[in-house]
């Protein structure tokens, strides 16, 4: 581990785990966020995948969109219940609007990738545009431009992560296979996992799991940390004690 790296975590270990938007502060296991179309739609690998794609293909380039545009209304840190008012109703409109102009000109290229197997997302699809996946930042302050696409691109990560995982398990539950590929087709060992309700519950153990698994390990980076920055304490003190 580095030394700028350990210094980070010690600083602040809940500001280091914030930024890690793929296993420490999971968008979907920490937030609650996208689970409609998670619970109901990703019930198998391929389901999965279309929706990772169209949330990869949506949610960065609509932020960088809105990051524009939401100038036009700017919302200022620890704003007032009058400014809130004001402002967060237009915000709204500007972030759903841009992601809609984006799932518009999203929509043929997933059309192209995927074909008629795109209609197995139904109404969830078009949806995406008023997801808080897609559009929370709009009761936030401004963000940069860095930070949007960077920000964007590791919630994507992360939330295509969790579908894939979801989906497959789900999958191979429900029917035996994996994308469409046998793997205990002859045993189906949960077929409410193909269902809303078998969605909810897989969803519920394995944010418990990862919850338990990301607090572990977010204390192990501490305590490395931590350690790290003993040692190279020690060494420059070594150091200088050499030099003199």
């Amino acid at each position: 581990m580095k030394q700028r790296k350990a210094e980070a975590i010690l600083r602040d270990p809940g500001r280091y785990a914030h930024h890690d938007r793929i296993f420490l502060n999971n968008p979907v296991v920490m937030q609650g966020m996208g689970l409609a179309p998670l619970v109901v739609l990703a019930t198998s690998g391929k389901n999965a995948l279309m929706l990772a794609v169209a949330v990869a293909l949506l949610l960065t380039p609509s932020r960088v969109l809105s990051f524009g545009l939401s100038k036009l209304v700017p919302l200022q840190e620890h704003a007032g219940e009058e400014e809130l008012r004001a402002k967060l109703l237009p915000r709204g409109l500007i972030y759903c609007g841009t992601a809609s102009v984006v799932y518009l000109a999203v929509y043929p290229v997933l059309e192209r990738l995927f074909g008629v197997g795109l209609l197995t997302l139904g109404i969830y699809l078009p949806l995406l545009v008023v997801e808080p996946l897609l559009i929370y930042r709009y009761a936030r302050v401004q963000e940069t431009l860095r930070k949007a696409v960077s920000k964007g691109v590791r919630v994507t990560v992360g939330y295509a992560v969790i579908l894939l995982l979801v989906g497959c398990i789900r999958e191979w539950l429900a029917a035996g296979t994996v994308f469409g590929l046998p793997v205990t087709a002859n045993t189906i060992l949960l077929p409410l996992a193909s269902m809303p309700a078998g969605g909810f519950i897989l969803l519920g153990v394995l944010c418990a799991v990862w919850r338990a698994l990301a607090a572990r390990y977010k204390a192990f980076l501490t305590n490395e940390a931590r350690n790290q920055v003993i040692v190279n304490h020690q060494k420059e003190q070594k150091e200088a004690g050499g030099e003199l």
